[in-house]
């Protein structure tokens, strides 16, 4: 179980900073959001990647992380179209 936990953070942290390197233009998002986004995909392309009988593989899961990169790709998309960003903990609002 913490096993897990630890390879969802980590996992999550490398997928979070891919995405946000490949999702093109400036994203207003500190880095603990960016680890949020990360882990959040890390743990559906899991899920989906199992459900799908994906995930048990020898060797590397490259079809996995390939989806876990997608959906981090887009959290970041959706996260900064939102407009969740830096701003909203100064107090200002975006108009």
């Amino acid at each position: 179980m913490i096993g897990a936990i630890v390879s969802a953070i980590i996992i999550g942290a490398i997928v979070g900073a891919l995405a946000r390197l490949l999702v093109p233009g400036k994203q207003n998002m500190s880095i603990g959001l960016t680890l949020i986004v990360g882990i959040v995909a890390a743990l559906i392309g899991t899920l989906i990647a199992h459900w799908a009988g994906l995930a048990d593989t020898r060797g590397i899961d490259w079809i996995e992380h390939i989806l876990q990169l997608v959906l981090a790709v887009i959290g970041v998309l959706l996260v900064t179209r939102m407009g969740i960003s830096r701003a909203g903990r100064s107090g200002r609002t975006r108009t």
